[in-house]
């Protein structure tokens, strides 16, 4: 006689990273698998969960929460959910809690249907057609392949589809439908997540999604692809600040089977992962779009943004989509008359004008008239403009209808002229007909306080040159720094140029790849770093705090994680970002 059915469970419950056992009853046992939806009873309330392991009582030791005499009477699992991830997932979600420091229910529920899924529709596996012969390298684990920014990635998913089945990540949810459709047309059998999760689960020839699809159910997955691997909405901006390259990179690794990381700008990090193929280097210098340098040092210095050579675009061009990534109308300002940075009277922080005739503090909120509160003159200078400032001033050098566009922008504006941060070339397509795209103040890119500025600078121009359709259009670039590396390697058309130097740089600094950082802040930081800091070998060193923050820097992440794990999983008023994009 066999024991009763035991289903160790994982809760959704948040802050709560522990299993507990439940019996599962008779009439549910034939449906319970690993990875299963369930509802349970936990302290006198129903939850939701995942079944994280199954076996018998009698015969599986390690479902015995306490010797058989003495073993409490467990309770029944609710009810069944329907279908979640695989096994597979439930693994992995493991191993991320581990490389970013978080719960395993963030990743299990990033895996998961929206929905309930009950029943599964048949499988469909029929390939695209294959393109051309293209040879892709076919060893298990991570091949960095390089192309051009114009360059149509769709060729080498279709090529990878002839594996077997397919996952492929793409930056955005609007790329990931463009891409799901060429490849629907080309014959294949495409599942798009979210929306098709269940015919995911069930099998697909390809599963296409943004981020959250590299958590994407893939039966008998033969080949994982990252198209722009670069770009960093591949990682969470919020904690855990996990990142689907690297996970797309473990799940291949551990099936077995090669991950293709498409890139234009092969950074130290991607690089790090694997070996680099380049099909065609003619071709993938071509995909740069033809770059304009306005050295704004021999510009008028009272025309500020607007060079004379953006003038002119205004005037002549059909189609203009300027890039300026500081949101609201006036940032920061200084008096015409005695040179006093405008500051608020309660917090001595600087203010912005939100709108005409009006200064916000943008610590604590306070406003008051547009004077100087030194002088009590009403003559400020604009040290830095954000978006809305400079509609209005495009509008009036230009004599045409400006619109805006910005993370918060819902409805697409019409307008021949766009200015926005740079939610602007994310929301832009290739078709959209915009072939001149100029950045406002690169400057402020190339001089972020981030160590991959260098690299997130030329993934700016690297997508602008997409947008553009490579060398058919064009990108002007207003800087102070015409010789920086970055603008070179981009006139040029050759990612090396850049890249090359990024990496000394890293390496003599100990970054990643070369090292391991986690940012640490919050109102629990401080507890939490004292806590670290009595566990950890004397190899990772704790900088700060500043500002609230603390850097903790490794030798390489498994030092790391291995140390921030020791410590547990941070609390609600604990943030541990892993990576961080910025520090």
């Amino acid at each position: 006689m066999t024991g009763a059915l035991v289903a160790r469970v994982l809760t959704d419950v948040s802050g709560i990273d522990k299993e507990f056992d439940y019996t599962v009853p008779a009439h549910l046992a034939d449906e319970a698998q690993v990875g299963c939806k369930v509802r349970v009873d936990l302290a006198g309330r129903r939850v939701g969960g995942w079944i994280v392991a199954l076996g018998e009582l009698s015969r599986d030791p390690d479902l015995a929460i306490s010797p058989e005499g003495s073993r409490p009477a467990l309770k029944a699992v609710a009810a069944l959910r329907g279908w979640g991830p695989t096994a597979d997932l439930v693994d992995l979600a493991a191993w991320a809690a581990w490389r970013w420091a978080a719960n395993r229910a963030l990743f299990l529920g990033t895996a998961s249907s929206r929905n309930a899924v009950r029943h599964l529709p048949a499988p469909r596996l029929a390939p695209p057609a294959p393109p051309p012969a293209l040879r892709l390298p076919t060893g298990p684990g991570a091949h960095v392949v390089a192309i051009g920014p114009a360059e149509d990635p769709t060729v080498i998913v279709a090529q990878a589809a002839q594996l077997g089945p397919l996952l492929v990540i793409v930056p955005t949810a609007s790329r990931a439908a463009v891409l799901a459709r060429r490849l629907r047309r080309a014959g294949g059998d495409v599942a798009l997540l979210p929306e098709e999760w269940a015919q995911a689960r069930a099998g697909a020839a390809v599963i296409v999604g943004s981020r959250g699809a590299a958590w994407a159910p893939c039966p008998g997955v033969a080949a994982v692809v990252v198209i722009d691997a670069h770009d960093e909405l591949h990682t969470s901006e919020r904690a855990p600040t996990w990142n689907s390259v690297g996970v797309a990179v473990e799940r291949a690794e551990r099936a077995g089977v090669p991950c293709y990381l498409i890139t234009s700008c092969p950074g130290p990090e991607l690089v790090a992962l694997g070996p680099t193929t380049t099909f065609e280097a003619a071709k993938q210098k071509a995909g740069w779009a033809s770059m304009q340098l306005v050295d704004q040092r021999s510009e008028d210095p009272r025309l500020g943004l607007y060079s004379s050579r953006l003038v002119d675009l205004l005037r002549s061009t059909e189609k203009v989509a300027c890039v300026l990534n500081t949101t609201g109308r006036v940032r920061l300002l200084a008096c015409g008359a005695c040179g006093t940075v405008a500051r608020c009277d309660v917090c001595h922080a600087a203010v912005s004008s939100p709108e005409p005739g009006v200064l916000s503090c943008q610590g604590c909120g306070a406003m008051r008239p547009y004077v100087c509160a030194s002088c009590t003159s009403i003559r400020l200078s604009w040290l830095r403009v954000g978006t809305s400032r400079a509609r209005e001033d495009l509008e009036r050098l230009g004599g045409r209808d400006v619109g805006e566009v910005t993370a918060a922008t819902k409805d697409f504006p019409s307008s021949s002229v766009l200015v926005g941060t740079e939610a602007l070339l994310r929301r832009l397509d290739p078709s959209s007909g915009f072939a001149t795209i100029v950045f406002l103040d690169f400057d402020r890119e190339l001089l972020a306080a981030r160590f991959g500025a260098a690299e997130h600078s030329l993934a700016l121009l690297s997508t602008a040159s997409r947008l553009v359709r490579g060398a058919a259009g064009l990108v002007v670039v207003q800087t102070r720094m015409p010789d920086h590396p970055v603008l070179q390697a981009a006139t040029v058309g050759d990612p090396a140029v850049a890249l090359s130097e990024e990496d000394s740089a890293r390496r003599a600094l100990r970054l990643p790849p070369y090292g391991a950082l986690a940012l640490i802040s919050g109102a629990g930081g401080e507890a939490w770093i004292a806590s670290l800091r009595e566990r950890h070998d004397g190899t990772v060193e704790v900088m700060g705090p500043n500002d609230g923050k603390w850097l903790v820097k490794a030798p390489d992440h498994r030092r790391l994680c291995d140390l921030l794990r020791s410590v547990g999983p941070p609390g609600g008023n604990v943030r541990v970002a892993v990576d961080p994009q910025r520090l």
